[in-house]
């Protein structure tokens, strides 16, 4: 979706609300994002504040499990139509009063998704003898040792 936004930097106190949902092409989500927001002048400051829910699809890192949540990500951005210099960040640049919200939305969803997706904060993770789920219950693999060690056993 596009934002025409000359309206809104040229009039003080000016304001449009959006809400719709787009697809965003990638394997970890598992719906349309649905996006609801403003974008905003107060006090000579442009600003854009939005909310995109999707659900993520994906599994456990390590036990393999499948994972299904619903995720909300805000998204806050100071707009700008042009820019001194091109390696300012705080600021988002609208290229002819324009603004891809498609993209913008889809930079920030990608940046707030953590490197690794876990079931559950204590995981424990597959058996690396057996592969047995060890969130079910315990293996019964013999525990591996350390060869190394062998020579310290006979002492105790």
């Amino acid at each position: 979706m596009y934002l025409e936004l000359e309206a809104i930097f040229n009039r003080e106190g000016a304001s449009r609300e959006f809400d719709y949902s787009f697809a965003l092409p990638d394997e970890l989500i598992a719906s349309d994002v649905h996006v609801k927001g403003s974008v905003y002048k107060k006090t000579g400051i442009v600003t854009l504040d939005a909310v995109a829910s999707y659900t993520l699809g994906a599994v456990c890192a390590k036990c393999n499990a499948p994972i299904r949540r619903e995720v909300s990500v805000r998204a806050q951005h100071t707009l700008i139509p042009h820019a001194e210099t091109q390696e300012d960040d705080d600021y988002i640049v609208v290229d002819n009063m324009r603004l891809d919200l498609d993209e913008l939305i889809g930079e920030d969803i990608f940046l707030a998704m953590p490197y690794r997706f876990l079931c559950k904060e204590d995981c424990k993770g597959l058996c690396p003898q057996c592969g047995q789920d060890l969130n079910a219950g315990p293996c019964s693999c013999k525990k591996a040792t350390d060869p190394r060690w062998d020579a310290l056993k006979d002492l105790f």
